[in-house]
């Protein structure tokens, strides 16, 4: 984990790189709480993905955060695809309620 300033960033592997990627917004909560759930279920949905290491970047802005899911891939990978995977991710509504309760949005 890595914390510069206004932005918080959690992987295995530092510094962290966005080989793949999506972002996505959300309401001010906890940065960490927020960056471990986002991460841990992106490795769930793509832990089929050869030498996939997930990375997440959280970023307090404008009273808000900014959140850059994705991480590097160690050899080819179909980058579209897993892009559009990390984005329906970070797009689904059950999932964004569920990291929004652990991470204390509101609070």
């Amino acid at each position: 984990m890595l914390r510069e300033g206004a932005t918080l960033t959690l992987a295995r592997h530092l510094p962290a790189r966005f080989d793949i990627g999506a972002e996505a917004a959300f309401p001010p909560m906890g940065r960490l709480r927020l960056a471990q759930q986002v991460r841990q279920d992106m490795w769930r949905a793509l832990r089929d993905v050869r030498g996939f290491s997930p990375a997440v970047r959280v970023t307090a802005q404008d009273g808000a955060l900014l959140l850059r899911a994705g991480g590097r891939v160690a050899g080819p990978a179909p980058k579209a695809v897993l892009e559009a995977r990390i984005a329906a991710l970070l797009a689904d509504p059950e999932k964004r309620a569920r990291w929004a309760r652990f991470a204390g949005a509101g609070a």
